[in-house]
């Protein structure tokens, strides 16, 4: 593997003109101060711990898990108590959004602190492409710095990352595996062995085996960082046999828009009418036939990652290291789970878009601690280096939520980004792009400019009531059509070109 570069030289292609990394990192700095880029990127961590033995890390990242799939959030049907205590005992957001809802393009974002339009990871055709080399990870970071780097699950970004010297690789880059008989690669020190696969296991229970040995090998006074990236509930939703009853005769509510198919899509557009995506009607998905089927095996899953964590959490603990392992929990995108009828993700909607995010590390984060900024998947690496006390390259796009940890900041994000590229795909969701303010949503479809939705999310939560081209308000779209243009061209494009 070529060697990973952090510093202000030459990054290929990521402009229409064949610009220098150093271009790309004065473009970055350019928009310090607005939603696309921290402004305190260049800032060190809140509390510099070089003196001190630097926390492990644990990353969870979950699939499809919706911001309201906790029972800490309030669900009435599924109980998270592990997940649950990592917020409980840390801090919980709870505004936290992914900024491309589709899984390759928001674990490249979340290993790298970028937006998918710098990245070049846009979508999920290209999963053999490795991720550019000039693009560091995060692990890859902390790995200069003295860590030991592991990640293992559903990994699904360009080529897995395989070829990233990981301390051990334990993956797999497909979007669903084989949950009855699971499909992993292993490998160690940046040279990953053939796939294998493993009979009679569920694959996160067999992901969570090996976390928890990795974390246990003998590496003297070396800190880590663990990625545990679970499949579940992923579509076809296969459920653990201990959990294959779970939920029998449970009612599941009926969204409130569930039934507007029925009254023609009341002011929605014609490219969200188009998408496919609809519970019970599409023969290419044939685990989405119905809502009950769907809302109850995705609950199951969730309820044996559930476990899963409480297991990692459980082995910390009785190793006598829980408190000086700082862990972080989200999801790369949210689910619909029949609003519209809808099921699956990539839509720019608040079921689509909207994923947990909590940290727990006792030594610098207040217990019970609750905010509503909106924190981005973006923010992820660099939180997860502030905690370990290493500085946040000015290449990031995200900021450390840690800060917050300590007081409110009424300015941390008022706007941010949102564009979902993939086209063709199966779900037939047309492209689309948008900004999400703290009471407005603007969604632009790129197939047909004339299209578009407005909300105001503090009247219409639901998003029920579609603004887009009332004369009334001419002026607000306006204002936020230029927002969101200047949004996109602050963040700077690597050319699909330089990905072949």
């Amino acid at each position: 593997m070529s060697e990973v570069k952090s510093s202000n030289e030459d990054f290929q292609a990521v402009t229409p003109s064949k610009a220098t990394r150093r271009d790309f990192l004065q473009a970055s700095l350019a928009i310090a101060g607005t939603a696309a880029v921290s402004s305190v990127a260049t800032t060190p961590p809140a509390v510099a711990q070089t003196k001190q033995k630097r926390p492990n890390l644990v990353f969870f990242f979950g699939e499809g898990q919706r911001a309201d799939a906790l029972s800490i959030a309030g669900h009435p049907i599924l109980k998270t108590p592990n997940h649950d205590r990592i917020g409980r005992e840390g801090v919980r957001f709870t505004n936290a959004f992914c900024t491309n809802a589709l899984c390759a393009p928001a674990r490249a974002t979340a290993l790298t602190g970028m937006y998918s339009r710098s990245t070049g990871a846009l979508d999920n055709t290209k999963g053999r492409i490795p991720l550019a080399s000039d693009i560091p990870l995060f692990t890859e970071i902390l790995q200069k710095e003295g860590y030991e780097v592991a990640i293992l699950g559903k990994v699904h970004t360009r080529n897995g990352v395989e070829e990233r010297n990981w301390d051990y690789y334990f993956g797999h880059n497909n979007p669903s595996n084989d949950y009855a008989n699971p499909l992993f690669k292993e490998g160690r020190r940046g040279k990953v062995g053939p796939q294998k696969q493993y009979e009679a296991v569920y694959p996160d229970d067999l992901t969570t085996d090996r976390a928890i040995s990795w974390i246990d090998e003998d590496r003297g006074d070396k800190p880590f960082c663990v990625l545990i990236w679970f499949v579940a509930p992923h579509e076809p939703f296969f459920r653990p046999r201990r959990h294959a009853d779970l939920y029998n005769g449970t009612p599941i509510a009926k969204p409130v828009t569930f039934d507007d198919d029925l009254k023609g899509y009341p002011g929605k557009p014609k490219s969200f009418v188009a998408a496919e995506n609809k519970l019970g009607t599409t023969s290419s998905h044939v685990a989405c036939g119905s809502l009950e089927g769907v809302a109850k095996d995705y609950y199951a899953g969730l309820v044996a990652v559930d476990e899963n964590i409480g297991r990692v959490l459980d082995h910390l603990e009785k190793k006598k290291i829980l408190d000086d392992t700082a862990i972080l929990h989200s999801s790369d995108h949210g689910y619909f789970l029949g609003e519209w009828r809808l099921f699956d993700k990539r839509l720019m909607h608040e079921p689509s878009i909207r994923v947990p995010f909590q940290v727990r590390y006792p030594k610098r984060i207040p217990s019970g601690t609750v905010r509503e900024e909106m924190v981005l998947d973006t923010d992820i690496a660099p939180t997860l280096l502030d905690l370990a006390g290493v500085p946040i390259p000015a290449h990031m796009q995200g900021k450390s939520i840690l800060p917050l940890t300590k007081k409110n900041d009424p300015e941390f994000r008022k706007e941010w980004y949102y564009e979902y590229y993939e086209w063709p795909n199966p779900e037939k969701v047309a492209p689309h792009r948008g900004i999400r303010t703290e009471q407005y949503k603007l969604i632009q479809y790129v197939l047909d400019p004339t299209e578009g939705e407005l909300y105001d999310l503090k009247k219409d939560p639901g998003e029920r009531n579609n603004l887009y081209g009332a004369s009334q308000f001419t002026a607000l779209q306006s204002h936020l059509t230029e927002r969101l243009n200047a949004l996109r061209a602050e963040i700077p494009e690597r050319k699909e070109a330089s990905q072949s």
